[in-house]
């Protein structure tokens, strides 16, 4: 910049192309025009700052020339109504117009590249905030299709916006972009989004979100305390969940973890309202507390890669039986302390690592495969009770009795298990004889007999192999 010079109500410095930047305005107020030229000199940039906390500011006009406002540049000014960026301007910079209250409506031009930039501290000191950071009043945004960056804390606080379209060419939304917007209520991430940051959507009134397919990561925080929070779509390209991703979605109903994901972070799903959740074969690491005092929990299905379980994992669920894959090596401090309706747990290997604080009491029962070892020292190391577990016919349900003519029932034991059916026709001097055998994939199978009506009665066992 070379030394400012004024004309009338602005006061300008020169840039090193010649160009001018439009360093401060000192006029009265009400409609601003930015000028296309001073004395034939293009004005091509509106400095950090140049109108910071002009209250008298009501309209603006931006010229021609300009392609740059700079951070802080309408921040605070109060008194703006409505604002429409032309489309020669490129770049917007962080809290260009935060703290705009009264701007209810925004158009901004088709060659803006991304809602801010760059990261400056404001004459309020301290870092600057989002472009449009608590701008209460705003309503409604369309992002043209020119932007691939929305920055961080762009949206922050805008607690009036109800309708915000993100074009298919973002590839990137900010650390708390659109955190506190209480009355956004749905949104969609089109595909062309890669990275989410933390804090996104945190405190949103989101109802319903969907992710794309092109996120691999949700940041930390990124829907924390969203309590409206029912529906969500998880893009099947997601890798990770990071720390309190979902944290206190008192109200997310059900869940489905993609089968790419392989980490489950910190209290990723603390406080969540759903009843079932299936963590995929995929993950190997369940952090701690992650599905913490999810007090409506009740059914969990743990994929057969997950060699640890944090501390605090499922601390206060309503869970009443757990299966344990035999890939897990290690269940953490508490991990399902206060669960006070479980009651069984079932091992596929051999006992793993535990903290000393393994639930006991509430006729607790371990249960433990055959070929598996170390139960009888576990169960004096941590007071409870062990017992053989073998599979069982399921003689409830809809599975059990003549169905197509032919007589079944589910078999219920550990996955990749086999069980052999045997039958006999007396129970006083049995001859017991295999009819099928079954390869448990799911922990379930189903078993029939096309020949039972061919004897006057017939009855069934199970075996191992």
């Amino acid at each position: 910049m070379l030394p400012a010079m004024v004309h009338a109500q602005f006061t300008f410095t020169t840039n090193n192309d010649g160009s001018l930047n439009l360093y401060q305005y000192t006029g009265p107020g009400g409609t601003v025009i930015i000028p296309d030229t001073t004395n034939g000199v293009p004005v091509i940039t509106i400095g950090d700052n140049a109108f910071y906390t002009y209250a008298t500011l009501t309209n603006l006009i931006i010229g021609t020339n300009v392609t740059t406002i700079g951070s802080g540049a309408f921040a605070g000014c109060y008194n703006l109504t409505n604002l429409t960026i032309p489309n020669n301007v490129i770049s917007i910079r962080d809290e260009a117009f935060g703290g705009c209250v009264s701007l209810t409506s925004v158009t901004i031009g088709t060659n803006v590249a991304s809602i801010g930039d760059d990261s400056f501290t404001s004459l309020a000191g301290g870092p600057g905030d989002g472009v449009f950071a608590d701008c209460f009043s705003l309503t409604s945004v369309t992002i043209p299709t020119s932007v691939t960056n929305i920055g961080d804390f762009a949206f922050y606080d805008c607690i009036s916006l109800t309708n915000i379209t993100i074009n298919t060419n973002v590839t990137s939304i900010g650390e708390c972009a659109f955190a506190s917007c209480h009355s956004l209520t749905s949104l969609t991430i089109p595909n062309s989004v890669i990275n989410t940051g933390q804090g996104a959507f945190q405190a949103s009134g989101l109802i319903s979100i969907t992710i794309g397919d092109g996120v691999t990561n949700i940041g930390g925080w990124a829907f924390e305390n969203c309590y409206s929070l029912t529906s969500v779509t998880i893009g099947t390209n997601v890798i990770s969940i990071e720390q309190g991703a979902f944290e206190d979605c008192s109200s997310l109903a059900n869940i489905t973890i993609p089968n790419n994901v392989t980490s489950i972070g910190e209290w990723a799903f603390q406080d969540c309202g759903f009843a079932s959740v299936m963590i995929p074969n995929s993950v190997t690491t369940l952090n701690e507390g992650a599905f913490n005092y999810c007090t409506n929990l009740s059914n969990v299905s743990i994929g057969n890669s997950v060699t640890s379980i944090g501390d605090y994992a499922f601390y206060g669920c309503a869970l009443t039986n757990v299966t344990i894959p035999s890939s897990v090596t290690s269940i953490g401090y508490e991990a399902f302390a206060n669960c006070f309706s479980l009651t069984k747990f079932y091992f596929q290997g051999n006992p793993p690592s535990v903290n000393w604080s393994f639930p006991y009491g509430n006729n607790m029962t371990v249960y433990y495969l055959p070929g598996t070892t170390g139960w009888d020292v576990f169960s004096y190391d941590y007071s409870v009770p062990t017992a053989l577990w073998l599979p069982q016919v399921q003689t409830s349900g809809a599975s059990f009795g003549v169905q197509a003519n032919q007589f079944g029932f589910n078999i219920n034991w550990a996955n990749g298990q086999t069980v052999v059916v045997e039958a006999s026709t007396n129970l006083f001097n049995p001859v017991w004889q295999p009819v099928q055998t079954n390869t448990l994939t799911v922990g379930s199978a189903y078993f029939s007999d096309p020949q039972w009506t061919n004897y006057p009665g017939r009855f069934y066992r199970l075996r191992s192999p």
